[in-house]
């Protein structure tokens, strides 16, 4: 029966995507080694585990949001969940590279999204667990399947650089905000009013305005 190990061995982003996308390249091996491999379902659960770094003061009050008062912290701080994914290993003996694809989101309403732009430097430590099929051969035996057992997972440390010049590539000095129609259109009905041409002045115009009424 395999005994797969799986370990990641570096991430890039995607050129040319449609999406914004990383790939992970994650290298599989089996024991034992001579017995070959058809193909693996392959199914990963990644989760951010925001207990295994530090943060200064800065990244503290930018994750305020997600995480509340620091001082609360050893309560709130809990592992998220950040995305499912999910590649077809093709055959191989031994070992192969294969690139798992992550799609990803510039949206504020997802706690993915607020820490990872929290966050001022360093790495994102993530923790992959896997789960999956494989289809393979014993010497000249009958084709098998077999499930992944559940305790095979990797650590990995996705340097924050990546993932911000991901964001930088598709969102080049910007960001978006998904509102409510309510509130969307309250600030529609006040553009138009105001005549204002863009959307950036309008919010700029309405914090000004808000922070004058409460200054008087």
């Amino acid at each position: 029966m395999p005994d797969l190990r799986i370990t990641i061995e570096g991430a890039k982003v995607a050129e040319h995507a449609a999406t914004p996308l990383l790939l992970f390249q994650a290298r599989v091996a089996n024991e034992p080694r001579d017995q070959v491999l058809h193909t693996i379902s392959l199914h990963a659960q990644i989760q951010i585990e925001v207990t295994r770094r530090k943060y200064d003061s800065a990244e503290q009050a930018r994750l305020r949001d997600l995480f509340g008062e620091p001082d609360r912290w050893a309560q709130t701080l809990r592992n998220l969940l950040w995305t499912h994914a999910s590649v077809v290993v093709p055959r191989f003996a031994a070992n192969v590279l294969v690139e798992i694809p992550v799609p990803c989101t510039f949206d504020f309403n997802v706690a993915a999204t607020k820490y990872f732009h929290g966050l001022t430097d360093g790495d994102l430590p993530l923790c992959f667990l896997f789960s999956g099929t494989v289809f393979y051969q014993c010497c000249d035996g009958p084709l098998q399947i077999a499930p992944i057992s559940w305790d095979k997972e990797a650590k990995y440390r996705l340097p924050l650089r990546v993932w911000k010049d991901l964001m930088d590539a598709y969102y080049p000095n910007s960001a978006w905000l998904a509102l409510h129609k309510d509130t969307f259109e309250k600030l529609y009905q006040f553009k138009v009013r105001e005549g204002i041409p863009s959307w950036e002045e309008a919010l700029e115009r309405a914090l000004t305005a808000f922070a004058e009424t409460v200054r008087s």
